[in-house]
């Protein structure tokens, strides 16, 4: 495919003169395009909604969530599967992410594997996709080889797919069970999808897992209540999610936070119901570490 038949490729007329402008004219300039990006994902909200519950179940039957795609979107997908963990407490391996050129193109450019379905494939193998795994691929053009070959590969072993794409009718787009086509248009600098695209994708990652997330209970209310106590900010944030949802004082949280060893589930279980520690882990397994099922004394 030519690139310049892409949306994201063509030149975008408010920006023409764009070495000309000063600094307050290109900054102006940005924002208002950057303004569109929210307006064309409400268009797709009733596939980003199908994605969210597609992912939820996926992950209920124990499956893994993968993300994958090269440069830009890859990363993106690298940052969102790093950061679910410590957000909501899963479990190691349950989300991961897969780009072309390994770890190194989180810090390197590895422009070069992006055009082999061939590595996309292999890549995604190393995985062991199944049917109970669902594999988000990020691709501006949707056209990008390497994640295309990969798809295909996870879709041939059963597993679930879903496409995150910024121009439609590509074949990322077509052969994925899910297609959230974010038409964002031209970008200022032409080609460079890591602006108004790679918001755009940034924005869907967020609303996939932060939903998903939700829809399965791990977090109560909206109150991050499986998080990672691991320094002094996320402790705090922790005291002051048992003080919230306990209505204890600051002394009583932090003195339940830390003698069950810094788990913010345990302490609010354990306050809530006046339980042990022993039964309050107990309710916690049993209700499969749902917070608000344990609480519900």
């Amino acid at each position: 495919m030519q690139l310049i038949k892409l949306k994201t490729e063509r030149r975008n007329r408010a920006s023409a003169n764009l070495d000309a402008l000063s600094a307050i004219k290109i900054a102006t300039l940005m924002n208002r395009q950057d303004a569109m990006v929210p307006r064309a994902i409400r268009r797709v909200l009733p596939q980003v909604a199908k994605a969210i519950d597609l992912i939820a179940r996926q992950l209920a039957d124990g499956g893994r969530l993968i993300y994958v795609g090269t440069g830009t979107s890859g990363r993106i997908g690298a940052l969102d599967a790093v950061e679910i963990p410590p957000t909501y407490g899963t479990s190691r391996g349950v989300i991961q992410f897969v780009i072309a050129g390994g770890e190194r193109a989180l810090t390197e450019a590895a422009e070069a594997d992006e055009d082999s379905s061939h590595l996309g494939q292999r890549d995604i193998a190393a995985r062991r996709p199944r049917k109970s795994d669902v594999v988000v691929a990020i691709a501006a053009s949707g056209r990008t080889p390497y994640t295309i070959g990969a798809l295909q590969y996870a879709q041939k072993k059963g597993a679930a797919t879903i496409a995150v794409v910024c121009n439609h009718g590509s074949e990322l787009a077509r052969i994925a069970q899910v297609a959230i086509e974010v038409d964002v248009g031209p970008e200022i600098l032409t080609g460079s999808t890591r602006l108004k695209a790679g918001t755009a994708e940034k924005l869907v990652c967020n609303m996939l897992s932060t939903g998903a997330m939700a829809r399965l209970g791990y977090v109560y209310g909206n109150l991050m209540v499986n998080l990672q106590t691991r320094n002094k900010k996320l402790f705090e944030r922790g005291v002051s999610i048992i003080e919230q949802v306990a209505r204890v004082d600051r002394d009583v949280a932090v003195h339940t936070l830390r003698s069950v060893g810094m788990q913010v589930p345990v302490a609010l279980v354990m306050l809530k119901c006046n339980l042990s520690r022993t039964e309050a882990t107990r309710r916690l397994k049993s209700s499969h570490g749902i917070v608000r099922k344990a609480m519900q004394c």
